[in-house]
Order: structure tokens, then sequence, then C-alpha cells
């Protein structure tokens, strides 16, 4: 006798339970996109906890110490005063009264203060632009405008053979006295200066 329908298990044996079919567009249904933000983050504090662990654990070399005074130049080491030329004197001032400019450089090191300018010549008065004391930065230059007055013309040559300025340096490691002779040009500027003041004096 021939049946048609379903085949039945016989015993003993189990149907095969049936697969769950994957919802629309291709989904299981289960929640992979938060686990992957969290995946995400966790990833992020480790990297961030790496991190703070070997910045922490990493020598660190500490800044230069400043240098100490022993180890920084003396002024009159690096200084120069060098001759520029005439400057035209003081409005008001006397016919015995001339100008100079010089120029004072400071090559390397702290900056350094100009306490005080002098002259070898007892019949002559001087003084400064800018006054002292001033300062001038390591790497620049500052232009100085020398004025003098002829006290007594009697205690001054009549042709200055090697004429220079005394200046006063200091700076964080010394307090120095330097002699700059300013070269020819300069003796030869002073030496016909001279002369006219004393010729004006004597008229």
């Amino acid at each position: 006798m021939n049946a048609i329908g379903p085949v039945e298990p016989g015993e003993g044996t189990t149907a095969p339970r049936p697969e769950p079919r994957p919802a629309a567009g291709g989904s299981t249904g289960h929640p992979t996109a938060p686990r992957r933000a969290l995946v995400a983050v966790l990833a992020a504090v480790l990297l961030l906890a790496a991190g703070g662990y070997l910045y922490a654990t990493r020598p660190h070399v500490p800044p230069p110490a400043p240098p100490v005074p022993s180890q920084l130049p003396f002024p009159a080491q690096v200084v120069d005063v060098t001759f520029v030329g005439p400057h035209a004197a003081p409005p008001g001032a006397s016919p015995q009264t001339f100008a100079f400019e010089v120029l004072l450089s400071v090559d390397a090191g702290p900056e350094v203060t100009v306490t005080r300018v002098s002259q070898p010549y007892a019949g002559l008065s001087l003084t400064t632009a800018p006054r002292t004391p001033f300062r001038t930065a390591a790497g620049t230059a500052r232009t100085i405008v020398i004025t003098m007055h002829v006290t007594e013309c009697g205690t001054v040559p009549e042709n200055a053979g090697l004429p220079f300025l005394d200046v006063t340096l200091r700076n964080t490691r010394a307090i120095q006295e330097q002699s700059f002779i300013l070269g020819p040009r300069y003796a030869r500027a002073l030496s016909q200066a001279l002369q006219v003041a004393c010729s004006n004096e004597s008229g």
C-alpha cells in the first residue's frame, strides 16, 4: 500500500532542528556595533595607559644649569671701542668744547655695564651721551658721543701721540678698567680739536 506524506523518523532517531533564518538585510540579530565601540574604547584606554607608563619610567634630562660666574668671559675680553669720527658740539657749548663719536660693541657673554669713561689729560673734562652707567647686550653695539671741554690749555698736548680712553666695565664675572687706544685717526682729530679750542681761548 503506497502512501504519500512526510517520512516519519524511526525509533531512536530525532529530526534535526531547523537553522534560524537571518533577519532582513543580512544581520544575524546580534548587537555587534556596541561591541565594536566598546573594543575601540578599551584599546584607546590601553594606549593611554601605556604612554603614561613610558613617560613616567623613561629617564628625564634636566635643563642645563646656568653658567657659573667663573665660566663667563671677563668684560674686557668681549668689549671693543672704535673711533667713528667728529661730532657736533652740544648747542650753546663754549668754543673750548668739542665732541667725537665712538662705537662700543659687546661680542659675547652677559650684558656689560659701562660705569665710567675718562681720558688721561688733566686739562680736559669729559662727559658721555648716554651718561654712565649704561648697559649693552651681547651681540649689539652702541654709539657713544664723547664731549670734551678744555679747562687748561697748558696741560694738554699740542699733538696727541697715542691718546686713549679709560673705560670701566662690569658684568657678572668682574669689574675691570680697560684702556682703549683708538688709533691714528683719533689722534689726529683730537690734536686738531685741541689746537682749535686753545686758539679760541687765546683769542
